[in-house]
């Protein structure tokens, strides 16, 4: 598999590609280690992480429809019906490349009020070089600190607290790890 195209690695073209297609129908953030990744941490990955707001079924059809027309496909399905009702029921879908196993957009609509949270205060980090929409630093390291806590992740938190030391809020930190309490353990 190629890894890196042109100075840019396959995820990123990967990613952006694909976040360009979703951001014509919905809200979107890319959460989890591929934050940490596109800010300079070395270390491995074969999926990015995204959560999009809830989509009624016929905005999701569409959305569904322009992947296919540019290439991506569902593993779960080709059918968009059963690919909405699993998202609907707060299960997550992945899609790839058509013909390419990897890399993975694994996708999950919001399921709570910390989704939504996350949704209404993303951003974009010039630092990334990537024209795509992420959940915020504080969340990241809130989420990689209070509920994943694998070494890898507590590295990336650690990554991210360096790389982002401007944006770093203890008090969000101390407000997601709460909500993470109250909806995630």
């Amino acid at each position: 598999m190629i890894r890196e195209i042109a100075g840019r690695n396959i995820l990123d073209l990967f990613c952006e590609e694909f976040c360009q297609i979703v951001e014509r129908y919905g809200k979107y953030i890319v959460v989890s280690g591929f934050l940490a990744i596109a800010s300079g941490r070395t270390r491995g990955t074969e999926d990015i992480d995204m959560i999009l707001e809830r989509l009624e079924f016929n905005q999701f059809s569409n959305l569904f429809a322009d992947l296919v027309k540019h290439n991506f496909i569902c593993m779960q399905s080709k059918d968009q019906e059963t690919v909405y009702e699993y998202l609907t029921n707060n299960a997550s879908v992945r899609f790839t490349w058509k013909d390419q196993d990897l890399p993975e957009m694994e996708v999950k609509f919001a399921k709570d009020q910390l989704d939504v949270y996350q949704l209404d205060n993303r951003v974009k980090l010039k630092l990334t070089g990537l024209n795509i929409w992420f959940s915020n630093v504080n969340v990241n390291i809130a989420f990689k600190e209070k509920l994943l806590k694998s070494p890898k992740d507590l590295e990336d938190a650690r990554h991210l607290r360096i790389v982002y030391s401007e944006l770093v809020d203890e008090t969000e930190i101390k407000m997601i790890k709460k909500l993470i309490q109250k909806y995630r353990l």
